[in-house]
């Protein structure tokens, strides 16, 4: 994959995080709600991904960790919303 190409994935995946956190921070969205947990798992799935193929072992760590501790918010989100009666 080209640089240029990286670059832009790059800015998308930051952009899926700081979407959601600024939208946290002017009241528009909850760190609770579906959107945001996916916006954070996409967005350092992405990141992570990058980090991966360009070696870089500590925006790894950071982007992969972030990545796993949003699908855990995720997945605990859609738990709660579940309908009753269901695991």
């Amino acid at each position: 994959m080209s640089a240029n190409v990286l670059q832009v994935v790059s800015i998308l995946g930051a952009l899926l995080i700081l979407a959601p956190f600024a939208a946290a921070q002017f009241g528009r969205l909850t760190p609770a709600s579906v959107a945001y947990q996916a916006l954070n798992l996409l967005g350092s799935g992405t990141l992570a991904a990058i980090a991966l193929h360009d070696r870089q072992v500590g925006f790894l760590l950071l982007e992969g960790t972030w990545a796993v501790v949003s699908l855990w918010g995720l997945l605990k989100v859609l738990r709660r919303n579940a309908p009753p009666g269901r695991p």
